[in-house]
């Protein structure tokens, strides 16, 4: 029996219905609290930086509103996409139902944004008569017929039959994508998965085998271009092999990471002759890129960056120190944003060198004039490693400026936002996926007071909203890569997804975790792994305080 038989056999709407019925009202409440905080920031008319940093929480409560109201019409849409091919069954019913009936009692009962942040949303400015307004029967359905017990425990008993699938429902994705996702499954079932647990308390790199077999796999050159050598293909498909590399091991999925982030910055930034060049090689996995634009004291105020580079003859001479850099050593090349107009206040000295270098080893990290660095011994995100460097007149070809024209750098790394947002949101997904895989099999296996330990409420209640959770990040993130693919602007719905993305691989982490109980705290349960791992996620490509004003400012600016 189907969902939607499910549905008329119990007289109650299914799920979509309930979503569709909800979302005028709250898609209402939204824009009225866009107004409501765009007075609390306005000044003489204008929009004032100085008020929107004073008035944060506001702000950022919007973002996490916008986030919500967004995902929930992304839920619908599925929903129907999967109805009108008949692929819609009682998982996935059940997934919406709570997942949106959770959201949508969040929107009303406080959205956290953080463990100890809960936006109310008076607190955006909206009145009494606002928010009752939209609290329409259709919410209060919604919220009645969601996350309720009977549902979550119906939802674990259906997921727990269905050993091996891919993931928790329908993903929505044509025959295609699921068969790279299969693949990506196979490749990490039998080169990563085993190791992986290993690779990170040892602190050992990602052995090259590996990385050659990603190559051959096209996992480097997967959106590159076909006449540059690479597949050509959406990045729709790099969320599913993002996805699919980070759940075996997150070190792995973000190796496709440099490559994408380095092709990205040559495909919209370079020259014809830079992109003839390095395209095929960063392709072919025969050249191993690192980005290069963190400083320490800076973070995410690229403004201050002041690492510089000097022209001098044929090259470019670059002084100055990097922190946070992620498998320098192994790279060919480092995509390094330097300032080389100190003239030219904040960012518009700043420009993009494409530099080279050998690879290195741990016992000769950098064999390179003018180049020197450190290790930063972190607790996950392990695999690739992560270095201070100093730069103290290394040199740079001329002809290895992105673009041939300086001054360009900040503009060109802008146009890679976007992707790069959306393969972390996709990455984010595939170490929550990671978590639930590692909770739902202890659960099932480990025996208490006589019985699994899902069969305890408050276990399965986990699994659920773990597994309804993963659902909503994902097809908010494949949403944002199918605007990126149709190339429209879409850095407010890759800022989404990444935003929610990260704080549901914490809290899939954080569960499963819980779940194992003591024995989660031991290194030995890679559980304690997936937890370090993705406590990263909220942090890197922009911390979520920044992902969430940059998605404020848009807000309140349209």
């Amino acid at each position: 029996m189907n969902a939607n038989t499910a549905a008329k056999a119990e007289h109650r709407a299914d799920a979509v219905e309930l979503i569709s019925a909800a979302l005028p009202g709250l898609e209402t409440l939204f824009q009225e609290a866009v107004a409501a905080v765009r007075q609390k920031v306005l000044v003489d008319g204008r929009i004032s930086s100085a008020r929107l940093e004073a008035e944060q929480h506001a702000a950022h409560g919007l973002s996490w509103l916008a986030t919500y109201v967004t995902a929930l019409r992304e839920l619908a849409a599925y929903g129907e996409r999967l109805r009108a091919e008949d692929r819609y069954g009682a998982i996935e019913d059940y997934a919406l139902r709570i997942g949106a009936g959770e959201y949508a009692a969040q929107i009303f009962g406080g959205i956290p944004m953080s463990q100890g942040e809960i936006l109310r949303l008076p607190a955006l400015g909206l009145s009494q008569k606002a928010v009752a307004a939209a609290c329409s029967d259709a919410v209060d359905a919604l919220i009645a017929e969601g996350n309720t017990p009977e549902n979550r425990a119906r939802f674990v008993a259906l997921f727990s039959q269905d050993q091996g699938a891919a993931s928790i429902g329908d993903t929505g994705l044509d025959e295609t994508l699921e068969a790279i996702r299969s693949e990506m499954r196979r490749f990490c079932a039998a080169e990563v998965t085993p190791h992986a647990h290993e690779w990170h308390l040892e602190n050992e790199y990602i052995p090259m085998p590996v990385v050659e077999k990603m190559a051959e796999l096209g996992v480097f050159g997967l959106t590159i271009p076909e006449e540059f050598g690479g597949m050509g293909l959406s990045k729709v498909s790099m969320c599913v092999v993002s996805e699919e590399l980070s759940r075996g091991y997150i070190g792995v999925g973000s190796l496709g990471t440099r490559s994408e982030i380095a092709a990205e910055l040559i495909l919209c930034g370079g020259t014809d002759a830079q992109k003839e060049h390095w395209l095929p090689k960063i392709a072919s996995g025969e050249v191993l890129p690192t980005a290069v634009f963190t400083e320490p004291n800076t973070g995410s105020d690229l403004a201050s960056l002041r690492t510089k580079a000097v022209k001098e003859g044929d090259v470019w001479k670059v002084h100055g120190n990097k922190t946070w850099i992620t498998h320098p050593v192994r790279a060919d090349i480092m995509t390094l944003l330097v300032r080389t107009d100190p003239s030219e206040p904040g960012y518009k000295g700043l420009s993009m060198l494409i530099a080279e270098k050998p690879r290195g080893s741990d016992a000769d990290p950098f064999p390179v004039e003018g180049l020197t660095g450190g290790e930063i011994e972190v607790l996950g995100y392990r695999g690739m490693k992560e270095y201070e460097l100093a730069f103290d007149g290394f040199e740079v070809k001329g002809e290895n400026l992105l673009g041939g024209v300086p001054g360009q750098g900040f503009k060109q790394l802008m146009q890679t936002f976007e992707a790069a947002r959306i393969q972390t949101a996709a990455r984010a997904i595939g170490v929550a996926q990671s978590a639930f895989d590692l909770g739902l099999r202890y659960a099932q296996e480990r025996i208490q007071f006589g019985k699994k330990l899902i069969a305890f409420p408050r276990v399965a209640d986990k699994l659920a909203m773990m597994a309804a959770e993963i659902l909503i990040a994902r097809q908010l993130t494949y949403f944002a890569a199918r605007e990126k693919d149709a190339d429209r602007r879409c850095d407010l719905e890759a800022g989404m997804a990444k935003l929610l993305g990260a704080r549901v691989a914490w809290a899939a982490a954080d569960n499963a975790l819980q779940i194992h109980g003591g024995n989660g705290f031991a290194l030995e349960y890679p559980v304690s792994r997936v937890l370090c791992d993705a406590r990263i996620l909220n942090i890197f490509e922009g911390a979520a305080e920044i992902q969430a004003q940059v998605i404020a400012r848009r807000l309140v600016e349209e």
